[in-house]
């Protein structure tokens, strides 16, 4: 007969140091028949169920599956297996009891039961001690949420957070202490109170070095780029923090590195606080110098291409020179015109240049330069990837590794240049990467691109003149004439083939009106880099916009206007010679002015003038990119000039002639000279440099200047509306057109101009989005009326600071400061503060 038992077994685990368990069991049989386990005699059973109890939170399933417990399997109790699924589920930190419990035993089975009590959530948290925003600071990087569980790695972790966040600034013996309450309305929660004592902050009086000769305290302590001395250096405070001091330290090394101490070595450092302050302390910095290091002799092995005497020019070392790996290194393979570069410009990609120090005597190291040259690669295919929008063929155009070139890594920086002066593409992300196959001595090249929206939409309004002047403009920057009659191409234009399509219109109503287009192709033809431009404006203002009426008549009151219309045509061509850096444009322009009754404005009230005219540009652009060179240069001359009507005919007297007469066909001669310079000074910090020239000339003294050119200077160089053959020229500090000179009928009218410029940048965004740059500036420029009261050093100065932002949509957007530290004609006193705005120019 079958006799029913229930046994029940409880299994407590209590952990100390060495994780000892003890195993209570207890065995109930029907009524008052009481059997205990035979723990010398451990049985096998077969599982035939596990179940979880106690667990409000987590999916039992897990925890089932994390015991490990699988019905089917063998246990033996009482047995070690028990013991390690205990381990199991306390390691988590999770649980504050754990229980495993033969629920019933029928013969080989049994029925286990997973009893957990997890531990104690988070109801409520709250920081005491700090401010309202250090609070939300504090909160942040914890991280804590409501109903999070509060376990010891929790607690220990958020005290470790929250100190090192105040040693960070400065508060090096800041205490935390956590405290938890039961929370009296919810069970097995509790509330969490951190305490925070920041005490006081500790500076750096005195950082003190040991063991050096060479080298002054105070160079040293520059060298240490965040642990600081307290001074009176607002803008780095004194404060020590372990990560920044490690690699202050590292700094140090390098510096004595690269001053010929290569063993140099930090031994020790300590701090002390200085007697009786809780807020001062001390650091002290052992160092060991060693010995002071020379290059010796440098001789080249291997070179059967290149004399050694070459070799030696390129890597500029002399003999005697202190010693320093970085320049060792920087001039073997990482500068632009290092030794690698002479074997990489001529096709030895697959050289190899070993430096091995053969010699060290005393404080003189001799080197031994071991090359192979290899064979010379021939580029075998250029792989372009990236240029979702852009034709390939607009790419390839561009590139200077074409397929059975040598391989020259001059030729593919140049390319990379080239495609980050084209604007499709981010220059940021624009990665050659050459592709060798040493097998048959050739390589591939694959330029991966990243697309950006280039097109720019202009919606703006501006104040000159004394009105308001609403602008709408539009920018296409890789249209694409030859497909405007594929429907499907127009999305939302036809795109990709490098075209610049531009329309744009001003106006106020019926005051003042002015449209213009322009359209410009890179490669006119297709075969070559030369440039064909065609562009046409029309501009009107009036003086008296309305028709007003008398009586009852249909007098009209005087109609006052000027009007311009004309267009433009020119040619560029990219030349080889001095080097292909240079340009030549030349193009043909022809307007004409129509002024009715409108004084003040002109030289000239009224009459039709046309102006016809030549201009030719010879530039130089170098520069590595458009919207934030780094290095090079973009240099222009250029001239305009018209026919010299009036020495055609020598016996003329036209200082008797109307002024209808006289300027009916305008003669000038325009010279203008622009020149940029980028330099980059420590990584992405560039400082940029600037110079303009302008000088308008006449043929014939008795004709004088022209009344429709000139130079306009002062200001943001926006002056809401356009006076074509006017050039604008901003200057930051002063208000707009306010260093134009006046001639003798006080008529604005400046003929010669220069400009210069100190900018110094620093990016805050390069992201292709929304390039982002900062800067401080100083400038200086004038205005005159005549070429003999030129004097370029008779500068309006002028300093701030600004920042660009160019947004593809929108272009380059812009905001100055500046303070103009002279007066301007018309005004006693300093300029001073004055703010500017910039859309789509540099200043």
């Amino acid at each position: 007969m079958r006799q029913r038992t229930r046994l029940f077994i409880t299994l407590l685990i209590f952990f100390s140091g060495l994780a000892t368990s003890q195993v209570v069991a207890q065995q109930q049989i029907d009524k008052d028949t009481l059997q205990v386990m035979d723990y010398e005699n451990p049985k096998e059973y077969v599982i035939a169920e596990v179940t979880v109890s106690g667990i409000e939170y987590i999916q039992k399933e897990v925890l089932v599956s994390l015991s490990g417990l699988k019905v089917g399997n063998t246990i033996t109790l009482p047995g070690d297996e028990v013991t390690d699924v205990l381990k199991k589920f306390w390691s988590q930190g999770l649980f504050s009891d754990a229980m495993i419990s033969a629920k019933e035993i029928r013969n080989d089975s049994v029925w286990i039961d997973i009893y957990l009590t997890e531990r104690a959530r988070m109801s409520n948290l709250q920081i005491l001690g700090i401010g309202k925003s250090e609070t939300q600071d504090i909160m942040e990087k914890i991280n804590l949420k409501r109903g999070q569980q509060v376990t010891a790695d929790i607690q220990d972790n958020t005290i470790r957070i929250i100190r090192e966040h105040f040693v960070e600034k400065g508060f090096l013996n800041t205490e935390v202490e956590i405290s938890l309450r039961d929370d009296t309305l919810r069970v097995n929660m509790v509330q969490m109170d951190i305490i925070v004592s920041k005490n006081n902050k500790v500076k750096i009086d005195e950082i003190f070095f040991t063991g050096v000769k060479d080298f002054k305290p105070k160079i040293l302590r520059r060298k240490m780029k965040e642990t600081k001395k307290v001074n009176i250096n607002i803008f780095k405070a004194s404060k020590l923090v372990s990560d920044a001091f490690k690699e202050d330290k590292k700094l140090l090394v390098a510096f004595f590195n690269e001053n010929g101490y290569r063993d140099a070595k930090i031994l020790s450092d300590s701090v002390v606080f200085v007697e009786g302050s809780d807020k001062l302390l001390n650091l002290y910095i052992n160092i060991e110098e060693g010995n002071k290091y020379h290059f010796g002799d440098v001789t080249w092995v291997g070179n059967t291409k290149f004399p050694s005497e070459l070799l030696d020019a390129v890597l500029g070392i002399e003999k005697g020179d202190i010693f320093d790996q970085t320049i060792l290194d920087e001039r073997l393979f990482i500068d632009e015109d290092a030794v690698n570069g002479v074997y990489l410009d001529n096709g030895y990609l697959f050289f190899q240049l070993t430096p091995v120090e053969v010699s060290v005597e005393e404080d003189t190291i001799d080197f031994e330069m071991r090359l192979y040259e290899g064979d010379i690669a021939l580029i075998n295919n250029v792989i372009i990837s990236g240029n979702d929008r852009t034709n390939e063929h607009v790419v390839r155009r561009e590139l200077r590794t074409l397929p059975g070139d040598k391989f020259s890594k001059s030729e593919l920086i140049r390319t990379v240049r080239e495609l980050a002066n084209l604007g499709h593409f981010d220059p940021e992300n624009i990665e050659p990467n050459p592709i060798p196959n040493q097998a048959d001595g050739t390589v591939d090249i694959e330029y991966k691109l990243v697309e950006r929206a280039t097109d720019q939409l202009e919606v703006s309004g501006g104040y000159g003149g004394g009105m308001l002047v609403a602008t709408v403009g539009i920018r296409f920057s890789n249209f694409a004439a030859s497909r405007i009659f594929q429907p499907k191409a127009w999305r939302p234009v036809p795109s990709g083939d490098g075209q610049t399509l531009s329309l744009r219109a001003q106006t106020n109503g019926r005051v003042y009106q002015s449209y213009n287009f322009s359209f410009v192709e890179p490669w006119f033809g297709g075969k070559k880099p030369n440039s064909f431009s065609l562009s046409g404006y029309f501009s009107k203002m009036n003086r008296n916009p309305y028709a007003f009426y008398s009586g009852g008549g249909n007098e009209n009151i005087k109609d006052e206007y000027y009007s311009v219309i004309g267009a433009t045509i020119g040619l560029g061509k990219r030349l080889t010679w001095p080097d292909d850096y240079f340009t030549l444009y030349n193009g043909f322009s022809y307007q004409r002015y129509k002024v009715k009754d409108y004084p003040g404005l002109f030289l000239v009230d009224n009459g039709f003038f046309n102006n016809f005219s030549f201009t030719t540009t010879l530039g130089r652009s170098s520069q590595d990119q458009i919207i934030y060179p780094r290095r090079g240069s973009n240099i222009s001359l250029s001239l305009q000039i018209t026919p010299p009507y009036s020495l055609f005919n020598p016996g003329v007297d036209y200082a008797t002639f109307p002024d209808e007469e006289k300027y009916k066909w305008v003669e000038y001669h325009r010279w203008m000279f622009k020149a940029d310079w980028f330099h980059a000074l420590l990584g992405d910090l560039v400082l940029m440099t600037r110079m303009q020239f302008g000088y308008l000339a006449h043929y014939n003294d008795a004709i004088g200047p022209s009344p429709f050119e000139g130079f306009d200077l002062g200001g943001d160089g926006l002056s809401g509306y356009n006076l074509y053959g006017r050039e604008t020229i901003a200057q930051r500090g002063y208000p707009n057109r306010s260093l134009t000179p006046t001639d003798e009928n006080g008529n604005k009218s400046g003929n010669v101009y220069t400009k210069y410029t100190l900018e110094l940048r620093y990016p805050v965004s390069l992201n292709p989005s929304a390039t982002i740059f900062g800067l401080v500036f100083l400038e200086g420029g004038n205005a005159w009326y005549a070429i003999d009261e030129f004097s370029p050093f008779n500068a309006k100065r002028a300093a701030g600071v600004g920042i660009r932002a160019f947004l593809p949509m929108f272009g380059l957007l812009g905001i100055d400061w500046a303070w103009g530290f002279d007066n301007y004609p018309g005004h006693n006193e300093i300029s001073g503060s004055q703010f500017h705005f910039t859309i789509g120019q540099q200043f």
